[in-house]
């Protein structure tokens, strides 16, 4: 599971940061990517990663502002063609008013896809989706419209089955294995024994939280709590509280505290205003260290392993 962030800016693009996106890789859990935020340009990023737009199954948006959504009607556009004869349905999750946003530009350009679009649109805070490997769960933050994060959560999975054991047994490998993964007792030589004795530890499943635009709320914390990564935005530094306070949005101390009072393992910075330099950008990273030692300011087209 990695996270590539294709655009790390706020508000509008600048030479060294595009604006909002970034990709969930589910490649090995479940031969898929997940599309959080689409901002203007997100498809030319894109061009630069190995990343398939047809495995792009879900897409999340946090909020309506246009550094957020304006690259959605291009992406979805060039999806038809760049998947040749594999059309892919597409879930899309938002606030209210995405579907409009969506269906009006494609009408108005005439544009046809070549998959069909299952729109979610998010008006309270739970759980938005749920199958056998992973959760999404959204609360709505504090942002001038309607925002929302979301919390992604790897379900556990069973341990792997020790064959070693088994072996030593004399069970020959065939349809019994498979009887104890799906955790039925077995019978040796007269002896029951528990499915339990030949599977391996439960491995704990991932948490990844993945906040839009806001200021500080109780919500980020809940969404966050105990996650393994934290996107959190950093659009201000911590002389700019009023500023960040006034606008909805967060500082890099906010983010830091989120990050604390959450336990979270590591966060990671992106929303960076466009007036902050390279040398700025890490002045926010080092102002975020010295509450969370274990953050860390990303750019354009970076990729984190979640670990």
């Amino acid at each position: 599971m990695e996270i590539q962030f294709l655009g790390t800016g706020a508000g509008m693009p600048a030479k060294h940061r595009n604006v909002s996106s970034l990709v969930l890789k589910l490649l090995q859990e479940r031969n898929e990517a997940w599309l959080f935020d689409c901002g203007e340009a997100t498809q030319i990023q894109i061009l630069h990663t190995t990343i398939k737009p047809r495995k792009i199954n879900k897409i999340f948006i946090t909020h309506l502002h246009g550094d957020h959504i304006f690259g959605l009607p291009g992406l979805l556009s060039s999806r038809t063609f760049q998947a040749g004869e594999i059309q892919t349905p597409l879930t899309l999750y938002g606030p209210k008013g995405i579907q409009e946003f969506v269906e009006l530009t494609l009408k108005i350009s005439q544009t046809k896809l070549g998959y069909p679009i299952e729109f979610h649109e998010l008006q309270s805070d739970g759980l938005i989706f749920e199958d056998n490997s992973f959760k999404v769960e959204t609360k709505k933050l504090e942002h001038g419209i309607p925002c929302f994060g979301y919390r992604i959560t790897e379900k556990d999975k069973t341990g792997e089955l020790q064959v070693d054991k088994l072996q030593a047994l004399g069970v020959p490998s065939g349809p019994i294995y498979g009887k104890i993964k799906s955790g039925q007792s077995i019978e040796i030589g007269g002896v029951t024994y528990p499915a339990s004795d030949f599977i391996g530890e439960t491995k704990k499943g991932k948490v990844v939280t993945i906040l839009g635009d806001t200021r500080r709320t109780d919500k980020s914390i809940e969404l966050a709590q105990n996650a393994d990564v934290l996107v959190h935005e950093s659009t201000y530094g911590r002389n700019d509280q009023k500023v960040a306070y006034r606008h909805f949005h967060s500082t890099s101390v906010d983010a830091a505290e989120i990050a604390q009072a959450a336990g979270v393992k590591q966060l990671l910075l992106n929303h960076i205003s466009a007036r902050f330099t390279i040398k700025g950008m890490y002045e926010l990273e080092r102002e975020a260290k010295r509450l969370f030692n274990q953050t860390k300011i990303v750019r354009d087209l970076e990729e984190v392993e979640i670990k």
